[in-house]
């Protein structure tokens, strides 16, 4: 429930906007909010930036309001330029900042961070500011000139921030109250009673708006161009010509790599794309497309140049096997059942998938383009060389792929040994294993990235429960688990696993499995 109040006359909601025109009172209101989930020393003005980035534009449906975003890039860049200038002293200088700073202030805020405790005294300025300075200057005459410009960049920070806070915050706690009902007292109160809840919903807000940043920018770096629906809540794309251009991703996105790709092999001029995805399905697009006229370089590297051309021409091409269904058939294989073979498997496109089953002890064997997974009582997790457990983490191709990684941990729950699984690249996609440890897996949940399990090797079954499927990739471990589990399991929302293997139930039904669809 959000805390609301009704008969409250809008002159009272006005005069409280007003009022929380005080930096420290304008900080506090979201600072407060957010804390619980950051809980960061100098992330608090990263914090605050985050919060009103991702509120500032609820009202309008707009995730982002235009002025508010420039206003926290510039702050942004006032942080970066303010680390920047501390990070070009010595430590012995840091030190004795340090030592200075904390005797010029407050107990409370003697556990800061050094650019914090800079901030707080450059933007109180007076006395203690040119105590600081003139400590820092007689201790060493050389760091003069960086102490003038470490002032400016801190002055810089606490410029934005005061900026952002006469100009965003008022009208951003406006507008929480206008959508929901939330007056100033309110908002505090509420940031304050249910943190979690506020976390919950601005990282949803930013979650919303960012997935698709990697797709907008490259298309608008070849020269298209936004616009945004309020009334529709859409987004169009306007692009009368595209040119050739460079561009540096800031993620290597599969999707987003794709489709830059296919925008620019007709644009004119040459694009080059760096930090490119370059997993196989990038590989056999590209290889598409050269096939069609286009003229790609690079491929199979996250450094790919393409040479636009006026027209592409058809073209014949064999898809690709999915690797990550692949990939689940071998846990399956390995889990259940007298064994199993995988016809045209396109093993050498497979990259690490192999060899990380393997490192779980699951014996496997490749002829051609076939793999053969034999039945196993037992497999033995691997050890590194000094002997320390396995730790199997994903990473960008060539790495392991992180869709694979829920089927890993459904196999390891059954081996021999420990094994501990690092998910890096996505958040929030171990939850899936409180649904394991209630069909009676041994795992430690160590933070939402990191899990460590501990093998039954099959001394102890899996137990048939109940459960929902959250993603595509959880789904199928969970299936996966199902099969290999004593008595009967129920999964719901299996619509997610049909977005990832086609008609599942059937083909598993034709190896032995008993599953119905209901």
């Amino acid at each position: 429930m959000l805390y609301a109040q009704n008969n409250v006359p809008l002159q009272t909601i006005d005069d409280q906007i007003k009022k929380a025109k005080d930096l420290n009172e304008q900080y506090d209101i979201l600072k407060n909010g957010v804390e619980s989930a950051k809980n960061t020393a100098y992330g608090d003005a990263s914090v605050v930036a985050n919060a009103i980035g991702s509120t500032g534009g609820i009202a309008s449906g707009k995730p982002f309001n235009d002025t508010v975003t420039e206003n926290i890039n510039d702050m942004h860049d006032s942080m970066t330029k303010l680390d920047l200038q501390l990070s070009a002293l010595d430590a012995n200088t840091k030190a004795k900042m340090e030592s200075i700073a904390n005797s010029l202030l407050l107990p409370a805020d003697r556990s800061r961070t050094l650019a914090e405790k800079i901030r707080i005294l450059s933007e109180e300025g007076g006395q203690r500011w040119s105590v600081f300075q003139a400590g820092m200057v007689k201790w060493n005459s050389n760091i003069a000139f960086s102490m003038t410009r470490i002032r400016n960049a801190a002055e810089d920070v606490t410029s934005d921030i005061q900026e952002i806070a006469d100009d965003d915050v008022p009208a951003i706690v406006n507008s929480m109250q206008k959508d929901l009902g939330l007056f100033g007292n309110d908002f505090r109160r509420f940031c304050q009673t249910q943190p979690d809840r506020f976390r919950s919903m601005l990282l949803q807000i930013a979650s919303d708006a960012d997935w698709l940043d990697t797709h907008f920018y490259g298309l608008q770096k070849l020269g298209a161009r936004f616009f945004y629906d309020e009334d529709g809540g859409t987004y169009h794309i306007e692009a009368p010509k595209l040119k050739g251009t460079y561009m540096l991703l800031d993620e290597a996105s599969i999707t987003g790599t794709a489709n830059i790709i296919m925008a620019a092999v007709l644009a004119k001029g040459t694009t080059t794309i760096y930090n490119a995805a370059c997993e196989p399905y990038i590989q056999q697009l590209c290889h598409l497309l050269n096939q069609m006229g286009a003229r790609i370089s690079g491929i199979a590297s996250n450094l790919l140049t393409i040479v636009g051309v006026n027209e592409l021409h058809t073209a014949t091409h064999r898809i690709l096997p999915d690797m990550i269904e692949i990939g689940s058939f071998i846990g399956m294989g390995a889990m259940v059942g007298d064994g199993l073979i995988i016809r045209q498997a396109g093993v050498k496109q497979l990259g690490i998938i192999p060899e990380s089953f393997r490192r779980l002890g699951i014996k496997l064997y490749i002829k051609g383009d076939d793999i053969l997974i034999p039945a196993q009582k037992h497999y033995q997790i691997e050890s590194f060389i000094d002997g320390s457990f396995m730790t199997l983490a994903d990473a960008p191709w060539p790495g392991l792929t992180p869709d694979l990684l829920s089927v890993l941990i459904v196999v390891a729950t059954q081996a021999r040994g420990t094994v501990l699984f690092h998910q890096k690249m996505f958040e929030s996609r171990l939850f899936f294993v409180d649904k394991l440890i209630e069909m009676g897996a041994q795992i430690i949940l160590c933070d939402p990235h990191r899990a460590v399990v501990v093998g039954h090797d099959h001394k102890i079954k899996l137990r048939g429960r109940r459960m929902v499927s959250p993603d595509i990739r959880a789904g199928i471990a969970l299936l996966i688990a199902a099969l290999s589990a004593d008595g009967t399991s129920k999964i719901d929302n299996v619509e997610q696993i049909d977005r990832g293997y086609e008609c599942i139930e059937e083909r598993l039904n034709q190896l032995g499995a008993h599953i119905q669809r209901v």
